[in-house]
């Protein structure tokens, strides 16, 4: 179609029919190639028995100070060592050793399964955040999310596999050599106020939805027609797919993303509005990010990632650590309240963690200052078939090193997809004659010791 002869270009119709759903699928393939296949996010059976259905990703990025809030290291012997500084007390049936700063997660902890020998390949933040992402610290291939929904597809067709709130930079949500469907919806970006962050370019009053769906139906026409042209186009495939989902999305996101229809008394428990700006502990409203991820979950997403980037705290140990526990504490004991009394628990795999955690500090006079240590630090999951109120892996007596159960960033993404009934070896895509997984070509471990 060329602008001379029509009032239009096809560039102009994309961008302005539609409340642009057109522009923006195209924009995002822009610098996309798969080679993998239609797009397609129809719900999928997994490949074997499963025991989740979906994920709840809650990121704590910058490294959270595991010798403070789950593995507990008290003082031995005559010598001081880095150790905990804060006080831990044992939570439930099972004893859980857990930080005073997390009280209302301590309340679950006969639900927990902690993973205290977690260890990554760097202590770099990006590095390794973009490894816990997508299984690989350089170069950029899917994330888990994005895995997820290939492998499952939705079980909303209105609305994405996978959403990411609060989040910054898009490599961690991004699907990658995937077609660009499976990526990440991102709802709140680089800080954006939550209680005004949505879905962009879903609304639109200037037409009546009839006529937005008579104009869908003219793009998509002219893209299937190019379609017919260009065979095993698999970019141009996801467009079209991609363009009906935004407008399906219509039905369903601006109602989910409305919490006013919750109770005060829901509000309040979540925390939602409450932000603690205190050193690193930035404004993120953690409570709405935990509220909608629980409606996300009764609606069919099937993996929502949450962001809380607070964690990087150097200079100040002890008053930053404190205002993060106080952002997420409440929060996430609300969200497992809330999956367990709805009977979403089980079908429902809880992650708690960050890229890496931190080393812990030696009694001393004015000691209040900590770095990275990818060697070892702690995950927890809940739900989705794992244990519960169990502990695996442990370190040694300062937390610098992994004394026994080291689960890798590798051997978690292959645990995780087993308890989604996936097989990480074999989800897989190939792109320039290499077979690109989760796990890479390292490959993973299922930690058979935490399933339940």
């Amino acid at each position: 179609m060329h602008s001379g002869t029509y009032p239009l270009s096809r560039r102009d119709v994309l961008r302005t029919a539609s409340c642009g759903f057109g522009y923006l699928a195209m924009s995002g393939l822009a610098a996309t190639a798969s080679g993998n296949g239609a797009a397609d996010l129809t719900a999928r059976p997994p490949r074997m028995q499963a025991r989740a259905k979906r994920v709840i990703f809650l990121n704590m990025g910058g490294g959270p100070a595991q010798l403070d809030t789950f593995d507990y290291k008290p003082q031995v012997g005559k010598v001081p060592h880095a150790g905990s500084v804060v006080n831990f007390q044992r939570q439930g049936e099972s004893g859980l050793w857990i930080s005073d700063l997390m009280p209302n997660i301590a309340r679950h902890a006969d639900k927990l399964c902690v993973l205290n020998a977690m260890h990554a390949d760097t202590g770099i933040h990006a590095q390794s955040m973009l490894q816990l992402h997508t299984g690989d610290r350089l170069r950029p291939c899917p994330s888990m999310g994005s895995w997820v929904a290939y492998g499952l597809g939705t079980e909303n067709a209105n609305l994405p596999g996978f959403i990411s709130l609060n989040t910054s930079k898009p490599a961690e949500y991004s699907s990658a050599c995937l077609p660009p469907i499976y990526g990440g919806t991102p709802i709140g970006v680089n800080g954006e106020n939550m209680s005004r962050a949505t879905i962009s370019d879903i609304q639109g009053e200037h037409l009546p939805l009839s006529m937005k769906r008579r104009q869908l139906d003219l793009i998509q026409a002219m893209n299937r027609d190019h379609l017919s042209q260009r065979r095993d186009d698999e970019r141009l495939e996801g467009v079209i797919q991609t363009m009906e989902l935004g407008f399906r999305m219509q039905a369903s996101a601006p109602e989910l993303l409305d919490i006013s229809q919750e109770s005060t008394a829901t509000r309040e428990r979540y925390g939602v509005g409450k932000n603690y700006a205190v050193g690193t502990c930035k404004p993120s409203d953690f409570g709405r990010q935990c509220l909608l991820a629980r409606r996300f979950c009764e609606a069919g997403v099937r993996f929502i990632e949450l962001n809380h980037g607070s964690w990087d705290q150097h200079t100040d140990h002890r008053r930053d650590l404190h205002a993060n526990c106080t952002s997420v504490d409440a929060p996430i004991a609300a969200l497992l309240d809330d999956l367990d009394q709805r009977g979403l628990l089980d079908e429902t795999l809880v992650v708690w963690g960050g890229e890496f955690g931190r080393p812990g500090l030696t009694p001393g006079k004015d000691n209040d200052k900590t770095g990275h240590n990818a060697r070892a630090f702690t995950f927890w999951m809940a739900g989705g078939g794992v244990k519960a109120g169990h502990v695996h892996g442990s370190t040694n007596e300062t937390g610098a090193e992994c004394v026994e159960g080291k689960v890798h960033f590798r051997d978690m993404h292959a645990t995780l997809l087993h308890l989604l009934g996936l097989d990480h070896e074999n989800l897989a895509v190939t792109q320039g004659g290499r077979s690109i997984r989760l796990t890479g070509v390292q490959g993973g471990q299922v930690v058979r010791e935490i399933l339940a």
